[in-house]
């Protein structure tokens, strides 16, 4: 028996084994979500030994006892790991988020008896109730949480929403695919939730390595490694730098600092739209990636960020350089944006009288 799962569930072992030993090395997560993503891993594994059982005594009437807790184990369990992907993944998510869970497991083993959401005849067969869909839409509701959620605390980058596309379609499978395959589709949801959480864990790690960790925005490496890929598709480049933080940093301290980059940097992401990517290059200084953009739309850019930095404290000078046809080289981009940059700076400081500390 034990032979027979491992073969059945091999790829699903490997997948869950391969995600424990990543675990043990990073050094990009917080302890407390690295704890969780182990306890989603014991709970996927016991799940599918779990499915497995129940296959095993299925249609044998000597078991059909048995079969019944353990459907109502499997149903119950189902919207219980989504629950779980949420508290693992989702920042400052509290255990509420089992509640609805809790209560799905509940009406599931009352079913044992009553036959609600399901039954298990004396043959094994398992036989659906009034209340049939009750699961489905359980898993349902958690994964439209999930994805508004992710939405909701994600950033704007089109690269970041690839996870969200991803998760979804392991949801809209899991709504569809027990149609068109019947119950066998039990078997394959452990592997399909246990892929759908690696690809996220790989992506975040990625994400990571890509991002400046004060501000949240793409780094130094990511702006090289990005302008590279099709520089003839960007239109304009723009320069971006915060006036007056040396002076916060010798007045009011490097937690001060800190904190006017992350409102400035949270005001860029407000700002940008589609094709267009903010980097932060330096200590105070940030560059946008406009691709195939017209002129008027990164006039509109600029504006909405000063819009943005005139509801907080802080203020920013800002230049752009732009390519007619394309074809200007990406140096003498960021040097007219620089330049212009420079020149606001200046009328900045000239206009405010603020004295320019280096």
């Amino acid at each position: 028996m034990i032979t027979e799962y491992i073969i059945s569930n091999w790829e699903l072992i490997l997948i869950l084994l391969g995600f424990a030993i990543s675990l043990i090395s990073t050094v990009f997560l917080e302890r407390k979500m690295i704890v969780r993503m182990y306890a989603l891993i014991v709970e996927v594994l016991i799940l599918s030994i779990l499915v497995f059982a129940e296959f095993r005594v299925a249609d044998n009437s000597m078991y059909h006892s048995i079969r019944s807790v353990l459907v109502a184990v499997r149903y119950s369990a189902t919207p219980f790991i989504v629950a779980q992907i949420i508290y693992t993944i989702i920042h400052r998510q509290r255990l509420y988020v089992f509640i609805p869970a809790i209560i799905a497991a509940v009406i599931n083993f009352i079913s044992i008896r009553t036959g609600i959401v399901f039954s298990v005849v004396e043959t094994g067969k398992m036989v659906r109730g009034p209340l049939w869909l009750f699961p489905y839409v359980m898993v349902g509701a958690y994964g439209a949480y999930l994805i508004i959620l992710m939405v909701k605390n994600g950033s704007r980058q089109t690269a970041e929403r690839m996870p969200i596309l991803f998760f979804l379609l392991a949801f809209l499978s899991g709504l569809i695919l027990p149609f068109l395959i019947g119950s066998e589709y039990a078997k394959l949801f452990c592997s399909t939730i246990a892929i759908a959480v690696f690809l996220y864990y790989v992506f975040s790690i990625l994400m990571v390595t890509k991002k400046d960790p004060l501000t949240g925005l793409y780094n130094r490496q990511a702006y090289y490694a990005d302008i590279s890929d099709d520089p003839e598709d960007i239109s304009a480049l723009v320069s971006i730098d915060m006036n007056g933080l040396k002076a916060i940093n010798d007045t009011e301290g490097h937690e001060a600092g800190d904190k006017a980059l992350s409102v400035i940097a949270d005001c860029f992401l407000r700002a940008v739209r589609r094709r267009q990517v903010v980097y932060r290059i330096g200590g105070d200084e940030f560059v946008i990636v406009c691709r195939k953009l017209p002129r008027d739309e990164v006039i509109e850019l600029i504006k909405r960020i000063h819009q943005l930095l005139d509801e907080t404290p802080y203020s920013c000078s800002v230049g752009y350089g732009y390519s007619e046809d394309g074809k200007t080289p990406l140096d003498i981009l960021l040097s007219d944006s620089d330049k212009n940059m420079y020149l606001e700076k200046k009328q900045y400081y000239s206009r405010t009288g603020n004295e320019r500390r280096r």
